[in-house]
Formats: C-alpha cells, sequence, structure tokens
C-alpha cells in the first residue's frame, strides 16, 4: 500500500510539474511578447479589472472544491450539486459585475474604457465554472496527466489570440481576449476527456455537507485574495494606472514563481495527506518528506529569480519595465512565506482542521493590514529616479507582516500536527543555507565579468549554470534523498 501511494504522489507531482513548466514556458512567452508590444497603461488598465475578477472566480468555487478533494469519498450527487451550486453562483455575479461595471470606472478616475473591458473580461468566470467539477474530480483520482494536458493547449490558444491582437494594436483588449480563450478552450478540453455528465438534479443536504471545510477555506480564500488584490486596487486609484502597470508586471512574473510551486504542492501533496490522515506515524514522515521536497524546490528558485532580477528583466524586456524590477524582487521574498504558509494549511486542511487555517489568515491580515496603514501615507512617494519608491515602501512593510505572520503559522502546525517547530525548520534549513550562499554567489557575477561581458542574456547564462551545477553538486556531495528520488523520478525509475 505503501509503495502504491507513494508511486501515485510520484506520478501526480511529475504531472504538476510538467503542468507548471509547460503553461509557464506559454505564459512567460506570451507575457514577454505582449510585455514588449503593450504599453504600461494597457496592463494598469486589465490590473484594475482583476482586482474584481479574483473576487468573482473565488465565489464562483465558494471553497467546495477543497472539499471536494479532501473528502476521501464522494457522490455523483455530491459533484452534480457542487456543479449546479458554482454555475448558479457565476451567473448571478456577472449579472451583478455587468451592472456595476461603470462603478468599476469610477474607482480608477473615472476611466470609461473600464467597462466594456470588464463587462467581457468577467465572462471568463462563467466558462471557469463549467469546468471546476472535472478538474476536481481528475485532481481526487490524483489523474494530473489530462489537467496538464488541457492547461498547455489553453494556454496555447490564448497565447495566438492575444499575441495576434497585439501585433494587430488592440491594446488591453488583447489580454481580455487571451483570458476568455484559455478558460474556454481548457473547458471544452475538459468536458471532452472526462465525458462526465452532471446529473440534473441538487441537494441541499449534500452542499450543507461540504459546509464544514468549505466555508472554512472559502473564508480563508477570500481574506487571502482580498489582500492579495487589495495593493492594485489602492495603487490604481492612489497612484495611477501607469504605476499599477509596473505593479501589475511586477506581481505577474513574482507570481510565475510563487504559484507554480504553490499550486504543485497543493494539487500533489493534497490528496496524499488525506489518505494517511488517520495515521499519525505515516502521516508525521509524508510531512517530513514534503517539508523537504517543498525546500528543496522553494528556496533555489525564488533566490535565484531575486540575484538574477535585474538581467531577466533586461533580457526579456529590455530597459522599458526597469522600475518593476525592485518591486519584483520584494514580491518575490514575500512569496517565500506565501508557499510556506499553503505547504503548512495543507497539513492541517488534511486533518479537517480548516477553523485554523481561517483563524491564520485573519490573523495574516490583521498584520498586513497593519503594515499597510503605516505605509499608506508614503504610496505615491516618489524620487526623480525612482517612480515606485512609495510601492517599495508599501510592500517592505508587507514583507515584514509575512514574517510576523509566519511566526504564528509555523507554531499552529505545529500545534495541530503534533510535529515540532525544530522538525519543520531542520527538514528546510539545508536549503535555506545552500541558496543563500549560492544567490550570494551569482548576484556579484555581473560585476565580476562586466569587464568582458555586457550582454545580459550571456551574464543570466551564465548565473544559470553556475546556480544549477553548484546547487546539484551541493546536494550530492552532502546526500540529498530529495535529490536522488527527483532525479530517479525523471530515469522513470521508482
Amino acid at each position: 500500500m505503501e509503495k502504491t501511494l507513494k508511486q501515485r504522489t510520484a506520478g501526480s507531482l511529475k504531472w504538476n510539474i510538467v503542468d507548471r513548466i509547460g503553461s509557464q514556458i506559454l505564459y512567460a512567452v506570451t507575457g514577454i511578447i505582449l510585455a514588449r508590444e503593450l504599453s504600461q497603461e494597457a496592463f494598469g488598465l486589465v490590473g484594475a479589472i482583476l482586482v474584481f475578477q479574483a473576487f468573482a472566480l473565488l465565489f464562483v468555487d465558494s471553497g467546495f472544491s477543497y472539499a471536494l478533494i479532501q473528502r476521501k469519498r464522494s457522490t455523483d450527487l455530491g459533484y452534480s450539486t457542487v456543479f449546479w451550486f458554482n454555475l448558479l453562483i457565476a451567473t448571478a455575479l456577472y449579472a451583478i459585475l455587468w451592472l456595476c461595471a461603470p462603478l468599476i470606472a469610477d474607482c480608477f478616475g473615472g476611466d470609461q474604457r473600464l467597462i466594456p473591458l470588464s463587462r467581457v473580461m468577467f465572462l471568463s468566470f462563467i466558462i471557469n465554472a463549467t469546468a471546476i467539477v472535472q478538474t476536481n474530480r481528475l485532481a481526487k483520482q490524483m489523474n494530473f496527466k489530462p489537467i496538464a494536458l488541457t492547461n498547455i493547449v489553453g494556454l496555447a490558444a490564448g497565447a495566438v489570440v492575444g499575441i495576434t491582437m497585439a501585433f494587430k494594436n488592440y491594446g488591453p483588449w488583447a489580454i481580455v481576449w487571451q483570458t476568455i480563450t484559455i478558460n474556454a478552450v481548457k473547458s471544452v478540453c475538459l468536458w471532452g476527456y472526462c465525458r462526465w455528465i452532471p446529473l440534473l438534479k441538487f441537494s441541499w443536504e449534500e452542499l450543507r455537507t461540504y459546509f464544514k471545510v468549505g466555508v472554512g477555506m472559502m473564508g480563508t480564500s477570500f481574506l487571502n485574495v482580498l489582500f492579495q488584490n487589495i495593493y492594485s486596487f489602492l495603487v490604481g486609484n492612489r497612484v495611477g494606472i501607469v504605476p499599477l502597470g509596473y505593479y501589475s508586471q511586477s506581481d505577474k512574473w513574482s507570481k510565475m514563481g510563487v504559484t507554480a510551486v504553490s499550486q504543485i504542492l497543493t494539487s500533489s501533496f493534497l490528496p496524499t495527506l488525506s489518505e494517511v490522515q488517520d495515521d499519525p506515524e505515516r502521516f508525521r514522515r509524508v510531512v517530513s518528506k514534503m517539508n523537504r521536497f517543498t525546500g528543496y524546490l522553494l528556496f533555489p528558485a525564488i533566490l535565484f529569480l531575486m540575484a538574477a532580477a535585474t538581467p531577466i528583466f533586461h533580457t526579456l524586456f529590455g530597459e522599458k519595465w526597469d522600475p518593476s524590477i525592485i518591486l519584483f524582487q520584494l514580491l518575490l521574498f514575500r512569496g517565500i512565506f506565501t508557499v510556506l504558509n499553503t505547504l503548512y494549511n495543507n497539513y492541517m486542511l488534511a486533518l479537517g482542521k480548516s477553523q485554523y487555517i481561517f483563524r491564520l489568515e485573519v490573523l495574516r491580515d490583521v498584520v498586513a493590514a497593519i503594515g499597510l496603514v503605516i505605509t499608506l501615507p508614503y504610496m505615491a512617494s516618489t524620487l526623480p529616479t525612482d517612480p515606485v519608491y512609495g510601492l517599495q515602501i508599501m510592500l517592505w512593510g508587507q514583507v515584514v507582516a509575512s514574517l510576523i505572520a509566519f511566526v504564528a503559522t509555523i507554531i499552529t502546525t505545529a500545534k495541530v500536527t503534533g510535529i515540532s517547530i525544530l522538525s519543520f525548520l531542520r527538514d528546510l534549513a539545508p536549503y535555506i543555507v545552500s541558496s543563500l550562499i549560492i544567490a550570494a554567489l551569482i548576484s556579484v557575477i555581473p560585476q565580476l565579468i562586466s569587464p568582458i561581458v555586457t550582454a545580459d542574456w550571456i551574464v543570466l547564462l551564465i548565473q544559470i549554470v553556475v546556480s544549477l551545477s553548484l546547487y546539484v553538486g551541493i546536494n550530492a556531495l552532502f546526500p540529498s534523498k530529495i535529490q536522488r528520488d527527483i532525479l530517479n523520478q525523471l530515469k522513470h525509475r521508482h
């Protein structure tokens, strides 16, 4: 049984990694082209709409997707009930937001372009609602291959539409129709693969059985989304659409790394944790391995992106988005705590303790709100050579808030799981130390080679080769079982 579960988890991880890598490559290529072709203002307009879209998507899912996966057995009536509920909420929200489009424009200086843009963009969450249950059914079965393939196909189709419209000077509409296309193609592909047809039945009794986990995760997700998007709202409302464009780009590219790691962990680990929730000893072993896997993947990835941020931006975008670089680095730093919080939430959720997750989210958001209030008067500050100086102050406040909240999270997780704080830190420590050393070394490479190498792409390539070689070498020299397992899995050995 242990071997079977290990193989299923390994397969899940493999296809989630394929999904993330394939999706990120497509997302990156599309994003690079759009960033070169579209103006800062275009990204600012779409960034303003995404604030409201994020909340709509949250309410459409209603937290029940977590409940479907967390439960060991779900009935066809349960799946059907959640499907119809999601679709009903999506339709109602779209009607409300369609009517509120002029008010959305008023929040951002009365820019009337936001009205038609938002009314079309909001169609995407109705489309998305039609495929949530299909995705959850596959995730429940730990069958991530079709999810990965449909995500990649959807992004490829969206890339064609978005890039074509960008070259034809459609401005922000290129991003809007790219989003619609991605969601539509993914939904069609999932329906075609699953061939699952919902029952023409709806059960309030069945829906109520998901409330304990679903509502807790709904509240947690609501607060999380609120504080992820309140920054964009305040930047656009208080500073302006162009600074929002700079912030949106830094946020978008930082999330590529942070969200990729978080999604791999959530999708792959939660079903596995749920399988062993009734066996404390196995649960501890699985948690320890997941801690080490997360540390192995998270710290080198995030710290490399921070250390190589300037050559990355110059290689991809030229100097057009230079004010976004420091914001990108600060968002990545904060993202480390985001990923770890996601990981620890999975441990508590697998044990059915979503109430602790909600309380921690409230605490995180209270601390973040205090940091925001303290830094709010400085948000619009600029320097002659730094148009985002005030935004840096705001983000430093959020980094400090995230650190404080992380301490509370790890203490609570240790209490709920019965695993010591020292054990959590010991699992992460080797990867933190080695990644910090490597990041420090590669950060000085541009200065060391500047007399002979000036091309940013060559500098970046050298940084990649050096950091990868050092990291793999260190983990081979001081044997890392996680690295050995990953390499064996890549070679299709078990």
